[in-house]
Parts: C-alpha cells; sequence; structure tokens
C-alpha cells in the first residue's frame, strides 16, 4: 500500500556511488529522507523492542560497555548461521519497514526519498527510481578510501549487489555521479523540479 500524502522517489546505486551525497543535496532542498541504513541502526537502539529480542535471542555478548548493539559480534554468528541470519531479519526487517513508513507517512515535504541501500529499488512505495550511477573503478577508489578495505574485499561486495545493468534498466532517472559537486548540485535541482511537478506541488 503506497503512502496515501506523499510523492516517494526510490534512491538506490551501488556501494560507492554516492547516494548519501545525493540525498544531502535534496536534504538541503527541504526533502524528507526516508534512509534503510538509517532506519537499521534507529530500530536497535537501546530500549527498542527489536534490541531486546535480539539480546533476549542472542545473550548479552552481542552488546557492547554501553548496552549498546555491537554490530561486529552479531555479523560473527550470523555471517556462520543462515537460520540465524534469518531470525534476526525476521525481526529487524518489520521494524525498518514501519519506521521508514513511518517517515514516508508524516512526510512534510511535496515528495519525499526513499533510499534502499544497494538494490534495485522495487518496493511498492515507490513511484518512480533514480539510480546514482558510476563506473566501477570511481566505486572501487571510492571505498577503498572511505572504508580501508582492499580491492578484494570491495569487489567482493559490489558482487554481491545486483549489477550495473540491472539496476539502470529499473531506472526512471540517472544521475551520473562521477564528476563535481557543483554538477551534482545542478543535477539534483533539475530533478527536484521535476519532481514537484510529478507530485503536484502547489
Amino acid at each position: 500500500m503506497l503512502p496515501e500524502m506523499v510523492y516517494v522517489i526510490g534512491v538506490t546505486g551501488g556501494i560507492g556511488s554516492g547516494k548519501t551525497a545525493v540525498t544531502d543535496q535534496f536534504s538541503a532542498l527541504g526533502v524528507v529522507i526516508a534512509d534503510a541504513d538509517v532506519a537499521a541502526r534507529t530500530v536497535v537502539e537501546p530500549g527498542t523492542p527489536a534490541l531486546s529480542s535480539i539480546q533476549n535471542h542472542f545473550g548479552t555478548t552481542i552488546l557492547d560497555t554501553e548496552g549498546r548493539l555491537d554490530r561486529a559480534a552479531l555479523r560473527q554468528i550470523v555471517f556462520k548461521d543462515v537460520k540465524q541470519r534469518k531470525w534476526l531479519e525476521s525481526v529487524t526487517i518489520p521494524a525498518i519497514l514501519n519506521e521508514l513508513r513511518h517517515i514516508l507517512d508524516t512526510a512534510s515535504s511535496d515528495y519525499a526519498i526513499l533510499m534502499l541501500s544497494s538494490g534495485n529499488g522495487q518496493s511498492p512505495w515507490i513511484h518512480r527510481n533514480l539510480v546514482i550511477d558510476v563506473p566501477q573503478d570511481i566505486q572501487l577508489a571510492r571505498v577503498m578510501t572511505r572504508d580501508s578495505n582492499n580491492q578484494e574485499q570491495v569487489r567482493a561486495i559490489i558482487a554481491t549487489q545486483p549489477s550495473r545493468e540491472d539496476r539502470l534498466a529499473y531506472a526512471d532517472d540517472v544521475i551520473k555521479n562521477d564528476g563535481s559537486i557543483s554538477e551534482l548540485q545542478g543535477a539534483v535541482k533539475k530533478l527536484h523540479q521535476q519532481y514537484l511537478i510529478l507530485a503536484g506541488a502547489p
């Protein structure tokens, strides 16, 4: 079921494509951003039902000294055990979707952006897909610099994501994010005007 009050742009792109840089530009224009990665952290904050369930299931070894989720410790468990990973997803995914839906339903802007990490942007909530696209050599360079990963590690991550070709095949709009900041700002402003019209903004 689509959020009733807002027109939703889905933003996707591979790792290192600069999705956050793009959504930051939209945010500066007053557009509400529902970011799946941010929601994934929000729903497991101390005191949340999801963290309580995770702690009850895995024990306190997955918490740090401040009672927050120790993601590295949890990854050690779930990436070795498919059943445990599926259990974790059964708790976190509904919570993440509820958080995203709440952001979209209460959005005060004429349209909102739903950032779905690295997928194809296929969601019944999305009216239009925007893909952030860069050549793979730029992806590699950015992620190696940002995350201190070697090229082999980054290539392995890219291999688990939808291909550039598949992602572009679903795109309604594309931003080529391999230029300057001013070029990126220009591309975002142009699409912003288009999205305001599509959303029926006054």
